[in-house]
């Protein structure tokens, strides 16, 4: 009788690594898609804790599998790929339509779940908002039709600008449509709108070199990851250059730009983290309906406006999210 309870012992303990693998494969995985570089610390970003309302952990019940196009669009498809290949039961993109575009192209059964996506039915993603079909759903920033308000909150900063300048990616598949939106609004407040583009951090610098000739009283930046990544660089550049600059995000601002006005991107991450648990818990994404913002952040940085020479008015004050003293 020991001798057996030995041997079944022995035997349990033999299958013990191949059980544990066999869970581990169990274990649910969801591929990051990102334009530009993975977060630093995975438990703590946004995403994590969207999953963690769900019921999900990262490393206890869920991993990632992060692929990022360190600010290169032409990588995104190669990247999507590979996560395809990976089987991973759920893709998250971050970055925007050019990485959302990729997963969508790279599969149409693994489920998606797109961020900052400024038309996702017009690009394709999305057959309604309300009800998206497909294998793709998740959240619109609406960044294009943001530029009228942007330019129309530069104008009441530089009142007597009679030009400004708009930085665009020309590799971003949303430049085109923002460049027209920003030729109506600045029509409309009759002020002459000048495009920039760079997609490279090289053309950055040279853009701005141009802005200078142009003798723009003030810019809007293009929502893009490469302008993102590279936001200490244009907030330096906007301030030796001493251009009135609004952004989409408060990053810029928290670095030391001027004013922004655009969505609460950590809570659309969080939001998107919900959405891949509900969809890990059997949800589809064609029922889940694609989400538009309903709240956006205006932030300005009065250090900033001083050292321009510019006093904030009072109308953009009072509807300030935050100020920077």
């Amino acid at each position: 009788m020991q001798r057996r309870r030995f041997i079944a012992l022995l035997s349990g303990a033999i299958n013990l690594p191949c059980v544990a693998a066999a869970q581990q494969r169990a274990m649910p995985v969801i591929g990051i898609l990102n334009s530009f570089s993975p977060p630093p610390n995975q438990t703590r970003w946004p995403v994590s804790q969207g999953l963690t309302e769900t019921g999900y952990v990262a490393g206890q019940n869920v991993v990632f599998e992060f692929r990022s196009a360190e600010d290169h669009y032409d990588r995104l498809p190669a990247l999507a790929a590979d996560l395809v290949n990976r089987k991973v039961d759920v893709i998250v993109t971050i970055g925007g339509t050019p990485a959302a575009m990729a997963a969508k192209n790279a599969t149409s059964t693994i489920p998606i779940v797109f961020t900052s996506v400024s038309d996702p039915v017009g690009v394709g993603l999305a057959e309604g908002l309300a009800r998206p079909g497909g294998n793709a759903t998740g959240f619109s920033n609406i960044a294009a039709g943001l530029v009228p308000k942007e330019i129309e909150l530069l104008s009441e900063l530089v009142p007597r600008a009679s030009a400004i300048a708009l930085l665009v990616n020309p590799n971003n598949p949303t430049a085109d449509p923002l460049i027209r939106d920003a030729q109506e609004a600045a029509g409309a407040k009759g002020v002459k709108l000048y495009v920039m583009k760079a997609g490279t951090e090289g053309e950055i610098d040279a853009a701005f070199d141009s802005l200078v000739e142009l003798a723009a009283g003030g810019l809007v930046v293009h929502p893009d990851s490469l302008f993102f990544s590279r936001r200490g660089l244009i907030v330096a550049l906007a301030s030796r250059r001493t251009v009135p600059a609004i952004y989409w995000h408060r990053e810029f601002v928290a670095d030391g730009g001027l004013i922004s006005y655009g969505t609460d991107s950590t809570a659309m991450l969080r939001q998107a983290g919900v959405y891949a648990g509900r969809i890990l818990k059997g949800a589809k994404p064609a029922d889940l309906p694609v989400q538009q913002p309903t709240r956006f952040e205006l932030c300005v940085n009065l250090k900033t406006a001083k050292a321009l020479g510019l006093t904030v008015p009072p109308s953009i004050l009072a509807r300030a999210d935050e100020v920077i003293e």
